[in-house]
């Protein structure tokens, strides 16, 4: 029994190395990741984790898409990703209506899709990898209900029509409307630029009385330090600022208190898992690739991936800074 029980085991441990060695994998296998905004610290920190996996694996990574945001280019740039006939395309999502059909046409052609991020939930995806950006939406919604006492007026700063940035706002909207003290005075729109955040930030801290904007919550990355710019040399302290993402300025700018806290992603994990995912599928491929798995009960595939989110605030700003710092050194 012992001889069969090593042999079964020497077996399985070869069949494991071959899987996971050089054998399997090929430089010749090529992955994309098509995104927006790409000279953002949140997307330099997803490229890191996108191009650690392919270097694990000794297959090519390619990182395509514009540099600001720009939804068309995007789309031009998944679409030539596409053309190439790579092993899989890991894809964030600008604006879902007008890519669904793209990233439907792309598994008809029997190249793996799988989106991170920002979701495209009507297209046949195989799975999402990324934030609950509704929770993250509750977490901030409660701290700001907190931090006002449940009274006050406060202004998002977001690009609708972007599916997490929406989800995002879904989940504050639930979480104040158990509190109707706070009201939303406006929702602006900063059209991929965050600075349009930062000039439209003193009309609202010139207003007064009851129409005095008490807090301003960035859903999107950039905006966040733009708008403490402008709180700080306003010398604004009695105004409370939510941010997004966990980039080194935003974190700075939580230990000095102008703003008060952020919502903290995990891009990097998105991306390293979602190359992983993707040369999964691609060595063990999905019998019909276009196929809604949302609505199969038998799938071979999750619908969504959470990667996990976080409250970070002056309490626990120094851990992620260090997590920030060690990682920079590797």
């Amino acid at each position: 029994m012992y001889k069969l029980h090593t042999a079964g085991t020497i077996s399985v441990l070869l069949t494991l190395v071959l899987l996971g060695g050089c054998g399997r994998h090929s430089n010749k296998e090529t992955y994309y990741l098509v995104s927006n905004n790409l000279n953002l610290p949140y997307w330099k920190t997803a490229v890191a984790g996108f191009e650690k996996a392919a270097a694990e694996y000794d297959v090519t990574a390619k990182v395509v898409g514009p540099q600001n945001y720009d939804a068309s280019a995007e789309s031009q740039a998944f679409d030539q990703a596409v053309a190439t006939n790579p092993s899989g395309i890991l894809v964030s999502v600008a604006d879902a209506s007008a890519m669904q059909s793209q990233i439907d046409a792309a598994l008809a052609k029997g190249v793996p899709v799988i989106t991170m991020d920002s979701d495209a939930p009507h297209s046949h995806r195989i799975f999402f990898i990324g934030t609950n950006n509704r929770e993250a939406g509750h977490l901030g919604g409660q701290r700001v209900v907190d931090r006002l006492g449940g009274k006050g007026n406060v202004v998002f700063f977001t690009m609708p029509g972007q599916p997490n940035l929406d989800e995002r706002l879904n989940g504050y909207m639930e979480i104040f409307a158990q509190h109707p003290g706070i009201k939303v005075a406006e929702i602006f729109n900063i059209k991929g630029d965050s600075g349009n955040a930062m000039d439209k930030t003193p009309q609202y801290l010139a207003q007064t009385g009851a129409n005095k904007v008490d807090a301003f919550i960035c859903l999107e990355a950039s905006a966040g330090k733009d708008v403490a710019e402008v709180l700080k040399r306003q010398k604004a302290t009695d105004r409370l600022l939510i941010a997004m993402d966990v980039d080194p300025d935003t974190l700075n700018l939580i230990k000095e208190g102008v703003i008060d806290a952020t919502i903290a992603q995990k891009p990097y994990t998105m991306a390293y898992y979602g190359l992983k995912a993707l040369d999964e599928i691609h060595h063990a491929p999905l019998k019909n690739l276009g196929a809604d798995f949302a609505v199969d009960t038998f799938s071979p595939v999750p619908v969504f991936i959470d990667t996990g989110t976080a409250q970070v605030d002056k309490d626990n700003v120094d851990i992620y800074a260090a997590s920030a710092t060690q990682a920079g050194q590797q």
